[in-house]
Parts: structure tokens; sequence; C-alpha cells
């Protein structure tokens, strides 16, 4: 298969230290709202990156939940593989991929457990069948088939037929308290704008990148 020539030029827009928002957190939600008013598929959606014990690196791609001046927060099984990756190494990196406006945002940082009030705040939130699927799977860990899988789901519908569904103690989620984020606009000639933040102490910093 070759690849090599296939290319394009990026030049809807540009990107200068004057552009941006002193706040990167202010930046990164300004970009969120175009993204989403633009009405691209999964405009939350991103690439959350963990180590595990040996240094081997693995991706998966996960939905932001909440994004304030405090973090960005998601949440998943607490026995997957990136959940029991963030225990023994709590550092982290998110990248949003919003490649059709020509953009992209990488968040560098640690990971802090939420409070159990919060993951029951948003879990009683979730459509019941989401709730059901968070019981019938076992994330990350092998099974036999889908039918397997489904079956476990049934078995949940039928538990949980009468009544409200209890948020269980194995599934949660985390808040990415960001130390830098990088905001990327394509340009033309391969020529991109970059500009990094970088926390120091309790006041953010920024500065241009070379591409």
């Amino acid at each position: 298969m070759e690849l090599a020539n296939l290319r394009r030029e990026y030049c809807q827009g540009k990107l200068t230290e004057q552009d941006v928002d002193d706040n990167p957190i202010v930046q990164f939600e300004a970009w969120l709202q175009q993204v989403i008013d633009a009405k691209l598929p999964d405009p939350t959606a991103m690439v959350v990156a963990t180590v595990d014990e040996s240094g081997q690196p693995s991706q998966r791609i996960v939905l932001l939940k909440h994004c304030d001046q405090n973090g960005f927060v998601f949440f998943t099984n607490l026995g997957s593989r990136k959940a029991q990756e963030l225990k023994a190494n709590p550092k982290i990196s998110l990248h949003f991929p919003w490649h059709i406006l020509e953009r992209q945002v990488i968040v560098y940082g640690e990971v802090e457990p939420l409070s159990q009030k919060e993951n029951m705040s948003y879990f009683l939130s979730r459509p019941k069948e989401s709730q059901l699927a968070a019981y019938a799977s076992h994330q990350s860990h092998p099974i036999s088939s889908r039918d397997l899988l489904m079956q476990g789901f049934e078995r949940m519908k039928q538990k949980f037929k009468d009544g409200a569904i209890p948020a269980p103690d194995f599934w949660g989620g985390f808040r990415v308290k960001p130390s830098k984020i990088e905001f990327w606009q394509g340009g033309e000639h391969r020529l991109h704008d970059r500009i990094l933040y970088e926390l120091v102490g309790e006041t953010w910093s920024k500065k241009r990148l070379a591409p």
C-alpha cells in the first residue's frame, strides 16, 4: 500500500500568542464549543494514553464528561487496564483530534480519583442500558464470545428490572490535573502553529513551539 503521496494543505486558520486566552482551560472550552457548534460527531472524544509497569504505553478513545478549572473528567470501570495502569502510575496524556477543523489539543498531567459522591451522581445520570452494561462487562478481561457478554447483559436486566440501579463500587471516574496543555492549528506548508501552556506554581505561562 502506497501512502507517501497522501497529503493535503492545512489552511483554515492561524494561531498566535495574542489569539489565545491567558488561561488554557478558557481557551479549551472556546475551542470545544466551536467543535460542538460545527456539529462534528463525538466532539468530546479524546485519546487517553497511559503507561504500564514495563513502560509500554497504551491508548484508547474515551469521552470527556466534564471540564473546569480543576481539570478534565472521565469515567471507567476501575478494573480496566487504564484504571489499573493509572493506579500504579498516575501520569496521563489526553489528545483531542479535531482534524476537520485542523486542530489538536494535548493535555499532560496526573489523575486523581473522584469522590464516591461524584461517581454516584454521574452513574445515576446515565441511560439505564449503560448502567446495565457496566455491570455486565468485566472491562479489559478476556471473554470467550459476544453471546456470553449479551447473556450477562440480559441477566442484569432481569436483576434490576424494578427500581433504580445502584452505582457499582468497581466503577468510577478520574480528574486529570493538567500541568501542560498544547494547542495546535494546522498551517500551510506544514508550518503549523503550536502554543504550549505550562503551569508554574499556580500561574500558567505560554510560549510558541516550532512545528
